[in-house]
Formats: C-alpha cells, structure tokens, sequence
C-alpha cells in the first residue's frame, strides 16, 4: 500500500508541477522523468483520469503525442508527516504541516473534541524552524470515544478512536468541511502514512489512517564542550540531523533544559540538550550505537556522557531525578541507580549525570525547562 502511494505521490507532483510551467504534460514527458517505461505511465495516467486528478487536453495526432493536464493546482498536501509512537496504553501521534495556521486550526478543534486524545500541543521543527508551531503532538489512549462534528460552536474535527494492531496504529478520525478535505485529498501524500480509508454520511466524513507504531526514544546529552571550545547544544542539533538520515528514524525535536546554575564544574550556564526520535522497533539498538559513536568522535569534553531511554511516559521517580539535578549535587553512583531502575543506559563519562536529567524532563514546556527555579513535578503533564 505505502508503494502504491508513494508512485502515485511521485507522478502526480511531476504531472501538476508540468502543468504549472507549460500547461500541459505528456507520457513521454513522465517516463523520462522517472525513468519508466511508457506504458507504466500510461497505465498511470488512466487511472488519474478516472479519479478525476488528470483531464485529457487533446487527444494523440498522428506523431503529435495526446496531451494532459493536472486537473488541481492546490497544494499537493498541506500536510507533510504523519507518524506516531506508543508506550504501553498511550500513544504520541505526530502531525507536522507546512502551515502554522493550519496546524494552530487543527490544535484548537482537536482540543475542542477531546475524543481520544489527552493533550494536544504545538511544537516547530527541525525541518522548519523558522515556522510557528507546524508540528501537532497529540497523546492518545488506545480506544475509542465518539465526537460530535459540525458547525461551530461544534468542533469541526476531531480524533474519535485509536488502535494498535500488528506493529501499525490506526487513527479514526471524524470532519467536516476542510479538515474532511484535507483527509480525503491530502493526508495519504503525507510522509509516514501507510494508507487511508474513507467513508461519507452525508457533509461528514469518517476515515482511518495508518501509520507505523514507532519507539519513542529521547536521548540525553551533556558536557560535550569546555570552557573554549564546543556547546552542547549546538551537537546535539547535528546528532539530530545524523539521526535522522538513518532508515526507520522520524527526527521529532530538541530540547534544552537548565540545570543546577550553582554547580562549581559547569562550563556556563549548565544547560543539557535532549533530542527526540521516532524510530521503528528493530532499529532502536544501532540509532543508540550510532549515537554514542557520534558524540564521542565529536564531544571537545573527555567527559561527555548520553543517556538512551525508550517510551514517552515519565515515572514520578525519574522525573524527580530531573528535579535534583535542578536543586543539588548529584553523583554518578546515583545517576547509574535511577538509570537502572527505570530502562535508560549510560554511554560517556560524567556528562552521564546531566544526560539522564535531560531525558527525565522530557514533555515539559520550554520555559519550565529554561528556568532552574521552576518546579518540575508541579503537575506540568500526567506522571504514572
């Protein structure tokens, strides 16, 4: 299915973006592009036509070839990944879009619906970070709970049932209006999705969408730099981009959180950097490698030190580690306990102690982890 969409993704922008520049495509024009045979694309173009994506402009004369156009020049897709990841009963759902608007129309009405979701936020991206909050991160329980969509003050849509089944989640969602077009002509373009159905009653729609059920892993950086040379911050952002040049990753962010400031070894202002990842399951052992060798060869600090942990969900323990390495000193004997106890693994040198806080800090809002002062088990998001 995921091929099939990808072929049919790829033909459809050559054929659009032709009919943009010169008005028309042809066969020949396609099967150069992509190098197949002609009657592949023919094949193609046929089957445009009878979704009504592609109208035949002139018919074939003679050596004069038949001449087609793109019968939409709207937005291929306004939506450019679709992922998730789960961690036991809940799971992360991953909606980056090439509008800040858009995502900020779907953040209002997701929330407004509540349905299975829990929380709705949004982020940037490492794609673009120039744009407001074109990444929508949902948390979702498993099941299903009906919504209501209409007209206003009704949400327009919203996320009615989420389901795990064989290494795929399936996204059940309810719309109107333009969310219903965006997922009955846009989502399947988006990256990460595997397929998409739909079904009408009427001026609502109901689909699914498929995608991949990924790891969430967050891996922790810290004391990569000296007092001249290196930041922290700075490697993790191109660890991120290593990362995600990698088959089965989905790069999600990063983060930069404040530690203890009254530390005597710090080399500023003791900030630690956490990255986040999607990655699919058989994966998750050579991204850690892969992660560990990169900073190694990178870090300017003998004493640099990550921490791997999988799963999205911060037990109230972990995340008061995060809150000690805030408020005190703590040793390298202690980060290994915690460590142990909750599933994450050290790869360095001291670095380890403030590597394993950035991972028990993840989910918190950026000037919570900006600022020491702030109380990070306050009850900023759900702790199990």
């Amino acid at each position: 299915m995921s091929r099939v969409l990808e072929r049919r993704k790829q033909y459809l922008r050559l054929m659009r973006q032709a009919t943009l520049e010169r008005g028309f495509f042809t066969v020949a024009d396609v099967a150069a592009a992509t190098d197949t045979p002609r009657s592949t694309v023919q094949d193609w173009v046929n089957r445009l036509i009878e979704e009504g994506c592609v109208q035949l402009m002139e018919e074939q004369r003679g050596r004069h070839a038949a001449r087609y156009a793109a019968s939409s020049v709207m937005p291929e897709s306004a939506c450019r990944r679709v992922f998730t990841t789960i961690d036991g009963d809940q799971v992360e759902i991953y909606h980056e879009c090439m509008s800040g608007g858009c995502a900020a129309f779907c953040e209002f009405h997701h929330a407004r619906a509540g349905g299975a979701l829990q929380s709705v936020r949004r982020d940037g991206t490492l794609q673009s970070v120039c744009r407001d909050g074109t990444l929508l991160r949902e948390r979702a329980s498993l099941g299903r709970r009906d919504v209501a969509v209409g007209l206003d003050p009704a949400p327009a849509v919203g996320i009615v049932g989420v389901f795990h089944d064989d290494g795929y989640i399936r996204q059940q969602i309810r719309c109107i209006g333009g969310p219903a077009y965006s997922l009955t002509d846009m989502m399947s373009f988006a990256e990460g999705v595997c397929g998409v159905t739909v079904h009408r009653e009427g001026p609502v729609v109901e689909g699914e969408v498929v995608t991949r059920a990924l790891a969430y892993v967050a891996i922790g950086i810290d004391d990569t730099d000296t007092g001249t040379e290196g930041a922290t911050f700075a490697l993790a952002l191109a660890l991120l981009q290593h990362l995600a040049k990698l088959d089965g990753v989905m790069p999600i962010g990063h983060r930069v959180a404040m530690l203890n400031p009254r530390l005597e070894i710090r080399t500023a202002g003791n900030s630690c950097s956490c990255i986040e990842l999607a990655v699919e399951p058989d994966a998750v052992p050579q991204i850690e490698e892969s992660a560990a060798r990169f900073v190694a060869g990178e870090a300017a600090s003998p004493e640099w030190g990550i921490a791997v942990r999988q799963g999205f969900r911060i037990p109230r323990d972990l995340r008061a580690y995060g809150r000690s390495a805030r408020e005190s000193v703590i040793g390298r004997g202690a980060a290994e306990a915690i460590a142990e106890r909750f599933g994450a693994r050290l790869h360095g040198g001291r670095g380890v102690i403030g590597a394993l806080a950035a991972v028990s800090l993840i989910g918190l809002p950026h000037d919570v982890l900006l600022d020491p002062g702030r109380d990070v088990c306050a009850g900023w998001e759900p702790v199990e």
